[in-house]
């Protein structure tokens, strides 16, 4: 069929969407992502010539390149569709190179979201390729090339090849190492509680030790409870102080990709990956059945909470008509001031409220349906009045010694209509209700139950808590998070366990040697500044190579020190303690890409490997030499050993966590336990709080 306009995008799956829209005269294609690249084998920046980069065709790209070039000969123009950001820009920009297109000419077309109006109302006010945002991309680019093209031979030289620093990836290493070194001087602190169980006629309320005498009090050891429990003479409680306020609680904001992705992981338990997996399908577009595919979300990488004012519309008429007009926010215009680095996008939120989940909810796999459903509630209830609740504050007194009890009501549920019906977030907000209780009256004491506690260390970094903190510390951007993290783990630097970062011994080397040599990539303040010098790049208010050259002046200083004064680190093979079944020479372990493996010591002339069953990252404790590793029994049960077994003989059938009960000194273990997995000592009756 002939076509007039050619359309390029990056994905087939978008090019399909698209190209249903905008009917005959338009032939859609995919470039399938980025057509140009620095080249692999080399730096590719000429850094005497004002960094002037030197892009080649991607390798396996010629065909794609040789069909796009066939089709835009045959075309009365050409139509640049690639996504709305800066990666979006910088391959338009590649594709007019190759198409020999003018740059002046208005052939860029930007939308947030993939549907049916959206798509024809940009292609009514194409606009040339901005410049700025290519610069941006381009500078971004060149300093990852320069840190990485320039630290990574190092790298190979002094400790082992395969082995890489980036500017994201070598800060995000460093803030889990920091925390691991936290967690090992870590010193657990005593301390105690005193719950209690009160009644008023027949109804039963909690209520907890808070002080003496007026003045709130910690409980630092058992003598401090027993001193607290001695001023007791009766079961008869007074009730000393009552206090009633009125408390709000504001809906978060719609979703940018860095929320998206903690809150995928917190409640729908989803790795990074998958949630930007799941979210392009969603932009992308689904089938609908009649209706056609549909884009279902706007453009999921953005630093913006802004909602167009056509989205705050539809989503006061919903809410309206839904829940009433008292649950609606009202017709708000944007406000100056919410926007963020990427601001030319929205929030990620539906194409249309009117799409609810419960009306597409067929068309929809599993995963679809459910990230879609947390776009959708987060995105309504965010225009929603905020929900209003009553708070009760009673102080209960005997002798001086005083408890509290605290009860809520909701009052007005607002916003948390949506998570409620939704079966969702309403949970979180459980009320306790109080019975009613006056001034001067009594109430007795069922049971006082005194708690011993500890001090537990940081929590190490999920994926989740790491972007995170990454985002609050101004590193990185949208679309950095994800490929940052798997860097980090195929690099082997860390490994995730139980959900949670835990560093390698080669992620430890390289990071010392990064901290050591090159303290300017992994200084946090000074990349946050960099991000900020790259948005100013794509506001036209600096120029590219300036930004580039203010950073490579003093790295380069750095560069030379290192070549010079590094010293070259042997990771030394460790004896396995059995002989290859193979020639008889002696087994080793040798730390390779993905981890450490046995090995013949006679390599090459014998190239017997053999992978090393999973170590947990604790020292055995019993003998504290050996790793613990998982093994499994006859019975294919998991259980927990001593790596130098058979001269050391610990096993255990719960997992041990590498931490010392702080009451008895023995090892603690995690037991699974009801609603989560516990932390309890492997000799005394010492346990810690579940975790969900």
């Amino acid at each position: 069929m002939a076509y007039k306009y050619l359309v390029i995008v990056e994905s087939p799956a978008k090019a399909k969407t698209i190209e249903k829209y905008l009917g005959r005269n338009y032939k859609v294609v995919a470039s399938v992502g980025h057509v140009r690249d620095l080249p692999k084998s080399k730096m590719g920046v000429d850094i005497e010539n004002n960094y002037e980069p030197h892009y080649i065709s991607i390798r396996g790209k010629g065909p794609v390149i040789k069909d796009l070039k066939k089709l835009a000969k045959k075309a009365e123009k050409v139509y640049l569709a690639s996504d709305p950001d800066r990666e979006g820009e910088a391959i338009a920009w590649h594709l007019a190179y190759l198409l020999d297109l003018d740059l002046e000419d208005k052939n860029r077309v930007v939308f947030n979201e993939i549907t049916k109006d959206a798509v024809k109302a940009a292609f009514k006010e194409p606009r040339s390729i901005n410049l700025d945002l290519v610069n941006a991309q381009q500078a971004r680019r060149i300093l990852d090339r320069l840190v990485g093209y320039s630290i990574s031979p190092i790298l190979w030289k002094k400790v082992k090849k395969g082995l890489s620093a980036g500017r994201v990836q070598s800060i995000a290493l460093k803030m889990i190492i920091d925390r691991e070194e936290e967690i090992r001087e870590f010193k657990p602190e005593e301390y105690w509680s005193i719950d209690g169980n009160f009644l008023k006629g027949r109804k039963k309320f909690k209520a907890n030790f808070y002080g003496v005498d007026g003045k709130k009090q910690k409980l630092n050891n058992e003598a401090d409870v027993k001193e607290v429990m001695s001023r007791l003479a009766s079961k008869d409680f007074s009730v000393d102080k009552i206090t009633k306020k009125e408390r709000k609680r504001n809906p978060a904001k719609p979703f940018t990709t860095s929320s998206l992705q903690q809150e995928a992981a917190r409640k729908l338990n989803f790795r990074t990956r998958k949630t930007m997996m799941v979210a392009q399908q969603l932009y992308e577009g689904i089938s609908l059945g009649k209706a056609g595919t549909v884009g279902l979300i706007t453009y999921m990488r953005t630093d913006s909470t802004r909602l167009s004012d056509l989205a705050k519309t539809e989503a006061y008429d919903y809410i309206n008509e839904t829940y009433g007009e008292e649950y609606a926010k009202g017709k708000q215009a944007t406000t100056k001031g919410e926007h963020g680095a990427q601001d030319a996008h929205e929030a990620i939120r539906p194409s249309s409220i009117l799409r609810t989940p419960n009306s597409i909810e067929e068309y929809l796999d599993k995963d679809q349906m459910k990230l879609y459903s947390l776009i959708w509630a987060r995105t309504v209830a965010s225009q929603m009045k905020p929900a209003i609740l009553d708070t009760m504050r009673v102080e209960l007194g005997q002798n001086g010694v005083m408890f509290v009890a605290n009860g809520s009501k909701i009052k007005f549920p607002g916003f948390m209509k949506v998570y409620i019906e939704g079966n969702d977030e309403g949970k979180e907000e459980k009320e306790n209700i109080l019975p009613e209780l006056s001034e001067g009256e009594m109430v007795k004491s069922v049971d006082l139950e005194p708690k011993q506690h500890f001090t537990q260390p940081p929590a190490r970094y999920s994926e989740a808590t790491l972007i995170k903190t990454l985002e609050e510390n101004g590193v990185g951007r949208p679309s950095t998070y994800a490929p940052t993290l798997e860097t980090i783990q195929r690099r082997y630097y860390v490994k995730l366990q139980a959900k949670r970062f835990e560093p390698t011994e080669l992620g430890e080397i390289v990071n010392g040697l990064i901290v050591e040599f090159f303290p300017q990539i992994v200084d946090i303040n000074f990349t946050a500044e960099m991000e900020n010098d790259l948005d100013k790049v794509a506001e036209a208010k600096q120029d590219w190579i300036e930004t580039i050259d203010r950073f490579y002046q003093p790295f380069a200083k750095e560069l030379a020190h290192a070549e010079e004064n590094m010293e070259k680190i042997q990771i030394k093979d460790e004896p396995a303690g059995f002989d290859c079944e193979l020639c008889g020479h002696p087994m080793v372990i040798k730390l390779g890409r993905y981890g450490k493996f046995y090995a013949c010591s006679n390599f090459p002339d014998c190239r017997n490997t053999k992978p090393i069953i999973k170590e947990i990252g604790v020292k055995c404790p019993h003998c504290h030499e050996g790793e613990v590793i998982e093994r499994k029994s006859k019975k294919n049960r998991l259980f927990y050993g001593c790596s130098r077994y058979p001269d050391c003989d610990f096993t255990s059938w719960n997992k041990p966590v590498g931490r010392d009960c702080p009451k008895c000194g023995k090892y603690l273990v995690e037991k699974k336990s009801k609603g989560g997995k516990q932390v309890i000592c492997s000799d005394c009756d010492y346990k810690e709080a579940i975790q969900k």
